[in-house]
């Protein structure tokens, strides 16, 4: 049985690191509300690329008449052969089973499609490490050609899955020149016909208690506007009735700002049946907001995966707090025990000796 000493320190010991838990529930708490800034300001733009798109598709032709294919090659499809997979975790830890998830359904994924080469693309140190132990890295070969312009040549796979690019600290500070690099990448990728898809695995998240992890399909594109969602996991009622219970506790609003309204007037935009000068052809706009648009569609996936992970690290930190005040409460109960037990014991050895004599 330990004694009274031994208790105070672990009940003192307790006490810090609930202070520790506590602190980082409230950093948590203001960084959740600038991401959520920033996924609602991304938005708007996001929303304008689209209109614009959809207003293009009514004034331009598609197809070629003559051969009845797409004119852009983002939009022609291939038996996917060759898959590209962009896994957007996190960088930190302490977050509950926030990296965990998202790997497993990585994982999953990857092990659905055994006939397929995979192209692993890691956003985040979590990605990268988890990555990096269970697939090699796929390695490349520096050659000159008759102009003296060096060039990277990828060898012969020898793996089913090889990891092709890894991006830590990414999401730690966002920047859109690198995510539109990412995205340049991906697209020149699949224009070489080096890929035949392009997959990102990512948490979505609308609110507080509104999330669910996403496979979304990037390439090629089907339909301007409308997401390709391959596979989602919704969160149990459990988890969401914990993550508003921190949320509340934190001051954090669990439902999102309606943006129904703003969304109804960009869509307006794309529907007007109005007509339009450019200033350069239609078809030459069309091509070149394409990218802009994988780049919205990667810039939104991050921005609310950065905000999903702040939640998941408030909603941990709380139930780590919740967790270290219960356990307080049972080891002040048990020392008081200890404390009464050795009075006890003393009183009666006084009465015991009293008695004696």
């Amino acid at each position: 049985m330990a004694n009274v000493l031994d208790l105070r320190r672990r009940i003192r010991s307790v006490k810090n690191t609930r202070q520790i838990t506590k602190a980082m529930k409230m950093v948590s708490a203001a960084k959740l509300r600038r991401a959520q800034e920033r996924a609602l300001a991304a938005r708007p733009y996001a929303r304008m690329i689209t209109s614009v798109l959809q207003s293009l598709i009514g004034r331009i032709e598609i197809y070629d008449p003559v051969t009845g294919n797409l004119r852009h090659p983002l939009f022609i499809t291939r038996p996917e052969k060759r898959i590209l997979l962009v896994i957007v975790s996190g960088d930190k830890g302490f977050a509950g089973a926030f990296n965990a998830n998202i790997l497993k359904v990585a994982n999953q994924f990857i092990a659905g499609n055994p006939d397929k080469e995979i192209d692993v693309e890691a956003v985040g140190r979590k990605a990268r490490d988890l990555m990096r132990r269970r697939h090699p890295s796929a390695t490349y070969t520096e050659t000159t050609d008759e102009h003296g312009i060096q060039h990277r040549v990828r060898d012969p796979r020898k793996n089913h899955v090889e990891i092709t690019g890894d991006h830590p600290g990414m999401l730690i500070n966002l920047e859109t020149s690198r995510v539109m690099e990412l995205a340049h990448n991906i697209i020149d990728r699949y224009v070489r016909e080096e890929i035949d898809g392009a997959y990102i695995v990512y948490n979505e998240f609308k609110s507080v208690i509104q999330q669910r992890l996403v496979v979304e399909k990037l390439l090629p594109l089907l339909e301007i506007g409308s997401p390709q969602i391959a596979g989602a996991v919704e969160p149990t009622a459990e988890e969401r009735e914990r993550a508003g219970h921190a949320a509340l506790s934190a001051g954090i609003q669990l439902e999102e700002p309606d943006t129904h309204e703003a969304e109804e007037e960009a869509r307006k935009f794309g529907t007007a049946n109005v007509d339009y000068i450019y200033e350069q052809p239609a078809e030459e706009l069309f091509a070149g907001l394409l990218p802009q648009y994988i780049f919205s569609m990667l810039y939104h996936a991050m921005t609310e995966s950065v905000a999903a992970e702040h939640a998941a690290r408030m909603t941990a930190m709380d139930s780590a707090t919740n967790n270290a005040s219960e356990m307080i409460d049972s080891l002040t109960l048990y020392m008081n025990r200890v404390r009464q037990a050795a009075i006890t014991k003393e009183i009666i050895e006084i009465v015991s000796g009293a008695a004696a004599l």
